[in-house]
């Protein structure tokens, strides 16, 4: 099998969260080209937050980077490298709808959310057990909290109100194997 040979490597834009490569280099054919890749600095976590009567917790907000779009979303954040996954779920889960969980079970871990232009990675968590608190907003935020069934999630799955990856990774993973999670 061949592989992609790495010629050159430039940094053209960096921030806190991501940087941005410009890659010289030989194709698996041997041809040369060019490649962009999108490193990101913290990997991406998911939480299914799952109320004792079985309706699920979500958020919605305005993604900047879709246009100011609202979007409908399981909480989700940016872990750290060295920082536990599921300490990141649990952190999210509070940060952006103000709950705790007393429990907490991985789904999928270490998955790749776009793997042929960035290195990032990803984990999803379902929660349950949950007691509600004060949401802990960080400035760019602008998050309302709001309850639905599993069913009317998959609903909205199918007709494209429900459109952010993580979000639709995980509902579809517990669907798969509903009775297994009691939704």
């Amino acid at each position: 099998m061949s592989i992609w040979k790495t010629l050159a490597s430039k940094v053209v834009f960096e921030t806190p969260w991501l940087k941005v490569r410009h890659d010289d280099v030989l194709t698996p054919a041997g041809n040369p080209s060019q490649y962009g890749v999108v490193e990101f600095k913290n990997r991406g976590v998911g939480v299914v937050p799952v109320l004792d009567d079985g309706r699920i917790v979500m958020v919605r907000q305005t993604r900047y980077a879709i246009g100011n779009q609202s979007s409908l979303e399981i909480p989700e954040g940016g872990s750290p490298q060295g920082e536990d996954w599921q300490h990141t779920a649990l952190r999210e889960l509070e940060e952006e709808t103000g709950y705790t969980a007393r429990e907490i079970e991985p789904l999928l871990t270490n998955f790749y959310l776009s793997n042929s232009v960035t290195n990032e990675c990803g984990a999803l968590f379902i929660a349950r057990q949950l007691t509600a608190g004060a949401q802990h907003l960080e400035e760019t935020e602008d998050i309302q909290v709001e309850l639905h069934t599993f069913d009317d999630l998959l609903a909205m799955i199918r007709s494209g109100v429900i459109s952010d990856a993580l979000t639709i990774m995980a509902l579809l993973y517990i669907a798969a194997d509903r009775s297994r999670y009691n939704l």
